[in-house]
């Protein structure tokens, strides 16, 4: 049986979840983290998380292969250097550090399940598939590289 494939962009995921965090953490109590502290900690993982899908980003331009999610079939190349030494998907950590980085500047344990549920679909509608497709057209190169990369991080 085929898996359910749902073509709705990675990053529109992310908004979508932004926006129903917000709303949940304006719905509930905030968490009393002084703004400084709160607002500091965010940037620092939102930095971070930028910085690591620019890193992706840069290791497809330099390979010269896409960087659409939605279509793998179109990679040219399987690129396995720079940031993909230490994840096998960096713009998808990368969104998942920002979603992070709003819950913490939203201080709210109400806006904390949106990056797990980021995890959650991003792992199963758009990861998996990703998966197959790269597996389909790389074979054993593919193989290798995921049995000494991890997913996430």
């Amino acid at each position: 049986m085929q898996a359910l494939e749902l073509k709705i962009p990675p990053p529109v995921v992310a908004l979508v979840l932004v926006a129903l965090m917000w709303l949940l953490a304006h719905a509930a109590p905030t968490l009393d983290v002084p703004a400084p502290l709160r607002v500091a900690c965010a940037a620092v993982i939102g930095v971070l998380g930028a910085a690591i899908g620019v890193a992706g980003k840069v290791g497809f331009r330099r390979a010269g292969t896409t960087s659409n999610p939605m279509q793998p079939a179109k990679a040219s190349a399987l690129v396995t250097g720079g940031i993909y030494r230490r994840t096998r998907n960096p713009m998808y950590v990368s969104l998942l550090l920002l979603l992070v980085a709003w819950a913490v500047f939203l201080a709210s344990g109400w806006a904390l399940p949106g990056p797990v549920a980021f995890v959650l679909y991003i792992g199963r509608f758009q990861i998996l598939p990703e998966e197959r497709a790269l597996s389909a057209m790389f074979g054993a190169d593919y193989a290798a590289y995921k049995s000494r990369v991890r997913r996430w991080l």
